[in-house]
């Protein structure tokens, strides 16, 4: 099964880079592929000097300042969501969980919308946006886990309907934060944001969810015999050392910590986070130590074509990312939950 799961990962890598390549042509401005390398490995020192120079100012451009950095962060902000996913499913033993549908990024958004229109946390300089999203995401998180909990163990049904309640209440403090901004440019930012956008990418935007990420994603992985021991229940985990109070909180932080940080980035960006850790449970079971790093590539290749999709659709016009993942998740969804089975361990339903 090892020798299979490293051919599984070496063939996602593989089908990310072509995925990154082949979007990175597509637009009103063909490009050829070998161009596409060609202009990104003139910008590495090593191999710099050893490339032919056979591109225009213009495709270099393009290339380098619009299309790479918007198509990597979508490969960033699709591997994100996915490893949240799996996060969020682990805490609260159900497949139907997911930052969108819970009212989490509904969380993320109205402290992200406060410091769009209004300047909110500016102590925090350019980290104020992740800021607001971070504490908002973890508030909502907080609100949703208790109301679940409450009468001891975690209904799936008082899980939905919490995330509902929850994600309509938040969801009116953002319009209403908005119908109260006196910013009618930042208005029209927020609205096309909130349907999540990657228009206006650029290298920056990067560094902070490139780390985050990474960050969350290895700290999973170093805890992927926790996140196994939770699916059996806490009381199972409790009884093979696991210090369920401690790991929950730690799943709460980087849960709200990942879906601030890409809220911050990209707006509310809803399903993905529910299908892919589904799909790659059904391809190599429930063990996290191949579920994180398999949806996270399959999360990271799925977003890039979505963004794509949206790209091209209506080109010019450009369609918020967010419209192609509920088309895609929502029937998705509709499939899971009418399913006999779709929570994970005891108690989970």
């Amino acid at each position: 099964m090892r020798g299979g799961l490293s051919l599984l990962i070496l063939g996602l890598i593989m089908a990310l880079l072509l995925s990154i390549t082949l979007a990175i042509t597509l637009g009103s401005v063909e490009i050829h592929p070998g161009t596409v390398w060609g202009i990104a490995l003139a910008h590495v020192p090593i191999f710099g000097e050893w490339v032919a120079v056979d591109w225009t100012r213009a495709q270099q451009t393009i290339i380098w300042d619009i299309r790479f950095p918007r198509v990597l962060l979508a490969a960033v902000v699709g591997a994100g969501l996915s490893v949240v996913g799996v996060a969020i499913q682990s805490l609260v033993r159900n497949s139907l969980a997911d930052p969108y549908i819970l009212g989490v990024s509904s969380g993320a958004s109205v402290g992200a919308t406060l410091v769009i229109l209004f300047g909110a946390f500016s102590i925090y300089g350019q980290y104020a946006l992740s800021m607001g999203a971070f504490l908002g995401s973890l508030l909502s998180i907080l609100l949703i886990f208790s109301l679940s909990r409450m009468g001891g163990q975690i209904s799936t049904v008082r899980l939905l309907l919490a995330g509902i309640a929850i994600s309509a209440i938040l969801s009116a403090v953002t319009s209403l934060i908005i119908f109260s901004a006196p910013n009618e440019h930042g208005i029209q930012t927020v609205l096309f944001w909130m349907s999540g956008s990657l228009a206006g990418a650029k290298w920056e935007y990067l560094t902070i969810p490139s780390l985050v990420v990474i960050a969350c994603l290895l700290v999973l992985l170093a805890q992927y015999r926790s996140l196994n021991a939770m699916l059996m229940g806490e009381e199972s985990a409790s009884t093979l050392g696991v210090n369920t109070t401690q790991f929950r909180k730690l799943l709460l932080v980087i849960t709200a910590l990942l879906t601030g940080v890409i809220v911050a980035i990209s707006g509310a960006i809803g399903f993905v986070g529910l299908m892919m850790p589904h799909i790659v449970r059904v391809i190599v079971g429930s063990d996290h130590r191949r579920v994180l790093p398999v949806s996270a590539l399959l999360g990271a290749i799925f977003l890039i074509w979505a963004d794509a999709l949206a790209r091209l659709s209506f080109a010019p016009e450009e369609l918020p990312i967010g419209i192609i993942t509920a088309l895609c998740g929502g029937p998705f969804f509709i499939w899971l939950m009418l399913r006999s089975s779709y929570s994970f361990g005891r108690g989970g339903r």
